[in-house]
């Protein structure tokens, strides 16, 4: 191997170079005068000041996942993360006691003329379930977020002006995108709308759900779904799938598929070592195949957007790494209606730390407390740092 590596190195310089041959006692001799690092203690004992192991005794090397997330050369504690909930977090009042926020009430504002229906009106009286269809959660759940950030603007306009990164759950990644200036509100809004809208029709065509799973060490997850799906298949059910939706943290994932398949798991929870089941307040199988019909006129609408680079570095829910440029959002993001929300992989990524260096303070925007309670199970450290704007 380190041959092959050595000719490839001097093509690099030129064809016509060549290998001389090495005797073996030529060999020998580099092998005797190669170092070994043995010698970094002197004679006394005692460490030598200049001399020190490549790694200390006992160090475990791993990736380092913080290596692809940014890093502002800055006391961290004087930065932000901001993050943001995604659908599933909805609830009726949500919006309500944001509305003494001239900001807010500008938002709301705003929402209702681009949607064409009084969106504020929705989140304070719903009913819910109204509220919880697809097609008017997704609108609600990112305006009630960015309303959030105009608390946040008033109490700490610190925190967003020291903000570096900012990532969203699922939905919630649409919303910082519009927050990192990458999508202007309207458009981002009405992206939204779109996108709601064709998930909603692809999920009266294809009957699914999904369900939060709890496991051990023994859960069985992976087999599960596939014993699921089977099922499905014998029954004649037509495009069945079963797969992780979201990765949340260890221990705890969203399955989405058929409704057959999620009865076939509740019904076989024992078997696959699961501990407990919990169907989320959503009408589809989101982030699966089931999804594959709203992709298309989704990518439509964005392809018609103007995307600028973002002004922070903005994490996507594909692969946890940040975008790269505004063409990379372009083809990523719809990505995302299909493929799982790899949560827990973006948190590591953000918010891994060497030993002894300090978090920055990170701020969940927008209902719910859902992505906070993530964290503590992922990073405690984090966790310690991080504060609800609770819409």
């Amino acid at each position: 191997m380190l041959n092959r590596a050595f000719h490839r190195t001097l093509r690099c310089f030129g064809t016509d170079a060549k290998v001389p041959p090495i005797g073996s006692e030529k060999v020998k001799e580099l092998l005797e005068n190669a170092a070994t690092f043995e010698d970094i203690k002197s004679a006394d004992g005692s460490d030598n000041d200049w001399a020190t192991l490549p790694y200390v005794a006992g160090t475990y090397i791993t990736r380092d996942q913080s290596k692809k997330a940014a890093r502002p050369k800055i006391d961290p504690r004087e930065t932000n993360i901001i993050l943001f909930p995604g659908q599933g977090t909805q609830y009726v009042g949500m919006g309500s006691k944001l509305l003494k926020f001239p900001g807010a009430r500008d938002i709301f504002a705003l929402a209702n003329e681009v949607l064409g229906y009084d969106l504020l009106k929705i989140c304070i009286e719903g009913p819910k379930s109204k509220l919880d269809q697809t097609k008017y959660c997704q609108p609600a759940v990112m305006v009630t977020s960015l309303a959030a950030l105009e608390q946040l603007r008033e109490e700490r306009p610190n925190a967003i002006d020291n903000c570096f990164a900012t990532a969203g759950f699922s939905l919630g990644e649409l919303t910082a995108l519009v927050f990192a200036g990458a999508i202007p509100f309207d458009k981002g809004l009405r992206l939204v709308q779109i996108r709601a809208e064709a998930m909603q029709l692809a999920s009266q065509q294809a009957k699914g759900g999904m369900v939060t799973v709890l496991f051990g060490a023994d859960g069985r997850i992976g087999e599960a779904c596939k014993e699921a799906q089977n099922w499905c298949i014998e029954k004649g059910i037509e495009n069945p799938d079963c797969r992780v939706a979201n990765y949340l943290y260890p221990g705890c994932k969203v399955l989405a598929g058929n409704e057959e398949a999620l009865r076939y798991l509740e019904a076989n929870a024992k078997r696959f070592n699961i501990r407990r089941m919990k169907r989320l307040p959503v009408s589809g199988a989101f982030h699966s195949e089931l999804m594959q019909p709203a992709v298309e006129p989704f990518t439509a609408a964005l392809r018609k957007i103007r995307v600028e680079e973002p002004l922070i570095s903005v994490h996507s829910n594909v692969d946890g790494k940040c975008y790269k440029t505004a063409g990379h959002i372009v083809g990523q993001l719809p990505k995302q209606i299909v493929r799982p929300v790899k949560w827990e992989q973006t948190l590591h990524i953000m918010y891994e730390r060497k030993q002894g260096e300090h978090f920055p303070r990170t701020f969940e925007c927008g209902p719910g407390r859902g992505l906070k309670a993530i964290l503590k199970q992922v990073n405690a450290k984090a966790w310690d740092t991080t504060l609800n704007v609770e819409a």
